[in-house]
């Protein structure tokens, strides 16, 4: 049962009415008891809540930025008329508006109510409960009750870097030499014989097919094609850091500082490393090759294998949307170990993590020569832009050390990017904007000098 404003106001002008009544005390009883009787009838005359009848539809999936609706269908097999206000609850995070739904359903009929959908977080927003308030036709109390209608939206990444994918792929048509003003492109793989013309490398002359022809023959090469490459991502504490700012605000984000202040943290460095993971994906499938992805940081948090070159980004943010960053210490031991007993063959691996040096010294760098040894390694780590702003500042004291401190910072993570570029191991360590791309760079660079 809940009130309105109606039995409020008609409590005050009872009370009014004691004020100027001869003999108060029967008064306030005769007052109150009115008011009762008023409220009794108006519950009995209102709609039942608890029969009330719930079926929910709508699309399940959205990218993050989008927006979905959730359909609600309210039935009522009761004999009274259902009036009043219902309330589809959904996690902040959800963004569902509006709040609340007048609703007026007739007996033995039923009503649509949308609530439309713009989550500001990756995962999955479940519905909490559907609130009814039925109003008694005076419009003094209400009949209420509460219902579970599960309903859940996965909230997809938004892959941002899905811009980049256009000029990566005529990079990638220049090298397998399909683009109409180059030549043959080079590789490893031979492709085709062709005759020779002024300007084509000597080394290239196949010398048997022009013993047996009139014409000086060469061979043409193409990229590599059908190698695997093995998506690792980086789940622990390490990944839970925010840096950039989020092209689309995140729940939880603080607010753009005003004036010439630092820029708040956006994304965690997780949403980055996947955007630039389903850049990498899209790019190596449109190039032949096989993609898996395991996510990984005490426990195996996704894997994806197999999936063909047209499902591939689908299964990959449907494994990613509901992964959150664990606020524990990685075991690299252990992620080293999946990684070899899932990749038999030499492959390309890209570790998506941060150049943490305590982290590393402690945790994957003593592993890494092991996985090196058999595999390609490349890891890819997102910056933070705040520490090259601090590194800049020189106009106050207090500027200067934290200027300091941000050198110290630049030059560990530099000098942990030549240690593993001794190891064998290529690096990428680029800006959050950068990342994705600069990944791409990097695989096209590889595969254009046959390392794949």
């Amino acid at each position: 049962m809940a009130l309105t404003g109606r039995a409020g106001l008609l409590a005050a002008l009872g009370a009014l009415l004691v004020l100027i009544a001869p003999r108060p005390g029967l008064a306030v009883l005769g007052v109150c008891l009115l008011i009762a009787a008023l409220i009794a009838v108006d519950l009995a005359l209102a709609g039942g809540v608890r029969e009330l009848r719930f079926q929910r539809s709508g699309e399940r999936l959205v990218r993050l930025g989008g927006q979905v609706e959730a359909v609600l269908i309210v039935e009522n097999p009761g004999r009274r008329r259902v009036r009043g206000v219902l309330r589809d609850a959904w996690p902040p995070s959800a963004g569902g508006t509006p709040r609340h739904h007048r609703l007026d359903v007739p007996p033995g009929e039923r009503r649509r109510l949308v609530t439309t959908l713009t989550p500001t977080r990756r995962g999955d927003r479940e519905a909490v409960t559907v609130t009814v308030r039925a109003l008694g036709p005076l419009g003094l109390a209400a009949r209420q009750g509460s219902h579970r209608v599960p309903w859940s939206v996965r909230v997809l990444p938004p892959f941002l870097s899905r811009k980049h994918l256009p000029s990566r792929l005529a990079r990638l048509r220049e090298l397998e030499g399909r683009h109409p003003a180059l030549v043959r492109g080079q590789g490893t793989e031979f492709d085709s014989l062709r005759e020779y013309v002024v300007g084509d490398d000597v080394r290239s002359i196949d010398w048997r097919a022009t013993a047996r022809r009139s014409d000086v023959v060469v061979r043409t090469w193409r990229p590599e094609r059908d190698r695997r490459v093995l998506i690792v991502l980086d789940t622990g504490r390490t990944s839970a850091g925010r840096v950039g700012e989020a092209p689309i605000p995140l729940a939880g984000a603080a607010p753009q500082p005003a004036g010439g202040a630092l820029p708040a943290p956006g994304w965690p460095r997780l949403d980055w490393s996947m955007d630039a993971a389903l850049l990498l994906a899209a790019l190596a499938a449109r190039a032949g090759d096989r993609v898996d992805f395991l996510a990984y940081d005490r426990a195996v948090r996704a894997w994806v294998s197999g999936a063909s070159r047209t499902e591939l980004l689908s299964a990959l943010v449907t494994s990613m949307a509901p992964i959150e960053a664990e606020l524990v210490e990685a075991d690299s031991a252990g992620m080293v170990a999946e990684v070899l007993s899932r990749a038999r063959r030499r492959c390309l691996v890209v570790l998506l993590t941060d150049l943490n040096p305590a982290a590393l010294d402690e945790g994957l760098l003593p592993h890494l020569p092991q996985l090196a040894s058999r595999h390609l390694v490349l890891v890819a780590a997102v910056a933070d832009p705040r520490v090259a702003a601090m590194a800049a500042g020189r106009g106050a004291p207090e500027l200067v050390y934290d200027a300091a401190a941000a050198e110290h910072t630049q030059s560990e993570r530099h000098k942990l990017t030549a240690r593993l570029r001794r190891q064998g191991v290529e690096v990428v360590d680029a800006l959050p904007d950068d990342i994705a791309p600069a990944l791409a760079d990097a695989y096209l660079a590889l595969k254009a000098a046959g390392r794949l």
